[in-house]
């Protein structure tokens, strides 16, 4: 299907904010961009793969790296190698999620490669070798007995304890496909516990991990922990991360509708309700839900002002 004038509008627009100086406009554009999904995959490819600035092409490889598409192997593959070691991390951020698939071998390859490349800048070196930690321990082996005695410690040296919430991330960013889904089930009410018991500076990671193992689900068109989705919505007073609200966008169903609308109803912060707005579009377009039905009916008369600010 060919994607509409307004929609590839749409997408330059919100992929030259990925470079902008403003935190939030970024950050807001790299969540409309996860939620927008394969149709901006062609623009992000393009752009990541550009000489366009860091900024940007890191924003674009983010998306990439959210979305999850085979197109975005090859330009990551290519950027390990920029001069920009921030665009090249970000590469290898993209390319450690194929590590597992078919075309793996050649990031393999590739993140190998620059591990043991004493002319490539450190931090690359160091990220590229935590990548392909990601495999089997066997399979890594040879690597790591090729890097003792490498002269930057973080090579050399046996990996710490990882920070479990960022361990997380990773793994179902690289494996999500994978994993049985009454694992990542598990996964979700073990991280959301964790979340709940952490320290006040602490609970944003495992948010964050949280919100990535509901984005793996939805991915998989699985609602089997939609019902966490729409609780953590309820209850929530801060915004959540992006990838739930991606999430929520690919399989949120009717019942997520009034959940949207109170914490809509609820914020005051613009980034948060334009997001919301996203989410419960997107929801009403593909359950095709009209305002006849009881849920919207319900919805208008509780809060009729979110109501004409969400249904547009």
């Amino acid at each position: 299907m060919p994607i509409k004038a307004s929609s590839t509008k749409q997408i330059a627009a919100l992929v030259a904010d990925l470079g902008a100086a403003s935190d939030i406009i970024r950050e807001a554009a790299v969540a409309r961009l996860i939620l927008i999904g394969g149709r901006a995959v062609g623009r992000l490819v393009t752009v990541a793969d550009s000489d366009a600035p860091g900024p940007t092409r890191i924003g674009a490889f983010r998306v990439l790296d959210a979305i999850g598409h085979p197109r975005a192997l090859a330009p990551a593959l290519r950027a390990i190698d920029d001069t920009d070691s921030k665009v090249a991390i970000a590469a290898v951020g993209v390319a450690r999620r194929f590590l597992r698939s078919a075309p793996g071998a050649a990031a393999v390859d590739r993140l190998t490669a620059r591990a043991l490349d004493r002319t490539r800048p450190n931090d690359v070196r160091v990220a590229a070798l935590q990548a392909l930690r990601d495999l089997d321990p066997l399979t890594v082996a040879p690597l790591l007995k090729s890097l003792a005695g490498d002269p930057v410690a973080a090579m050399s040296a046996e990996p710490s304890v990882p920070d479990e919430a960022r361990a997380i991330r990773q793994t179902v960013a690289s494996r999500g496909g994978d994993v049985a889904l009454s694992e990542l089930l598990r996964l979700v009410e073990q991280v959301r516990d964790r979340e709940a018991a952490a320290a006040a500076n602490r609970r944003e990671e495992w948010a964050t991990a949280r919100a990535a193992v509901h984005l793996a689900l939805a991915k998989r068109g699985s609602r089997i922990a939609l019902y966490d989705l729409r609780e953590w919505l309820e209850t929530a007073r801060q915004p959540l991360p992006v990838e739930s609200l991606a999430a929520l966008s690919l399989i949120g169903d009717a019942a997520c509708l009034a959940p949207v609308a109170a914490a809509y109803s609820r914020s005051r912060d613009v980034w948060w309700r334009d997001r919301l707005v996203d989410v419960f579009q997107a929801i009403l377009k593909r359950e095709r839900l009209t305002r006849r039905s009881a849920v919207l009916k319900k919805i208008e008369k509780r809060w009729p002002d979110t109501f004409r600010r969400l249904v547009g």
